[in-house]
């Protein structure tokens, strides 16, 4: 089997999503080019030839693929995968805007968000928001798949001495264009790498209350995430929420606070190793799944908390 895996990065650093799915490329097969595609990527591509199980990094070096346009990278994706059995990427941003658009250039069904390699050709993903467990068989010349990171340990980012092959420059598409971005600044740990998460519900009341959530994971050095009810209901920004359709997470600690549990949100946060809740309802989904539960009022057991570490 010969694997592409398409990596994430931001032209400096390899992303850590890309050992996860890479660690899934090597329960498929041991034949894997990892593609590098940015604008003065050579830290990157030298990176990615140190991960171990890299047999090919193949570097697209262009100011095309600057700040990686699907419309742009998709084509060039496609051209390579049809020389592969598997293309992968991870279920991030950018692989969820991208593999859909090399998936149909190659004409192939895309497979998402897979949490298991069961053989080359079947896969288990995730449906119903993580209700059920889905095993899908693909008979696709060039399979298309997203990697959910929290599914994989982390292949080891060194140990490898894979060959650097440059790749031949490509014209902008011309279908989209880089306007800007905004960074969100933060001295937490990012939300999705985190091996701590406090994370807030609806039962803190408003925005203002999450205070005591930043008091808390400041000294446990984690970062802060929240529920999809606390998001649309303005307390915080919505890249702080995790869920089905927020942020994916698996950290070491999981901490709910004033969080229910409906299902979209456990789906983001279920694989968590060790799950703390802590909410009034002792009727609360969230502590179905629960490590340790603590029922009582959150105002008067976090500050608590926070004061005894």
């Amino acid at each position: 089997m010969s694997i592409l895996v398409v990596a994430e990065h931001d032209n400096h650093t390899l992303a850590a999503p890309t050992l996860h799915t890479l660690a899934a490329a090597r329960q498929i097969g041991a034949d894997i080019a990892l593609l590098v595609a940015g604008q003065d990527v050579a830290g990157v591509g030298f990176a990615a030839a140190q991960c171990a199980g890299v047999t090919k990094v193949l570097l697209a070096d262009d100011a095309a693929y600057a700040h990686q346009l699907p419309e742009n990278v998709a084509p060039l994706v496609a051209n390579l995968g049809r020389d592969f059995s598997h293309v992968l990427a991870p279920a991030t941003s950018n692989g969820k805007n991208l593999l859909p658009r090399v998936a149909a250039l190659l004409d192939v069904d895309q497979i998402s968000e897979i949490i298991s390699v069961e053989s080359a050709d079947t896969f288990k993903r995730p449906i119903y928001a993580g209700n059920a467990i889905a095993t899908v068989q693909s008979s696709a010349p060039v399979k298309v798949i997203t990697v959910r990171s929290t599914g994989f340990e982390a292949a080891p980012a060194e140990g490898g001495s894979a060959p650097i092959e440059a790749l031949a420059g490509a014209a902008d598409a011309g279908l989209s264009a880089f306007v800007g971005e905004e960074l969100a600044k933060s001295e937490r740990p990012e939300l999705t790498a985190a091996k701590i998460v406090v994370s807030g519900g609806r039962g803190l009341g408003n925005g203002d209350n999450f205070k005591h959530l930043y008091s808390l994971a400041d000294k446990l050095g984690a970062a802060v995430g929240a529920s999809r009810a606390a998001v649309d209901a303005g307390f915080v920004p919505n890249d702080m929420q995790v869920g089905q359709t927020g942020k994916i997470v698996a950290p070491q600690l999981y901490i709910a606070v004033g969080i229910s549990g409906a299902i979209q949100h456990l789906a983001g946060m279920k694989d968590s190793k060790v799950i703390v809740a802590i909410n009034k309802d002792e009727e609360a989904p969230i502590f179905q799944i629960a490590d340790y539960g603590l029922v009582g009022d959150l105002f008067e057991i976090v500050p608590a908390l926070t004061s005894t570490l």
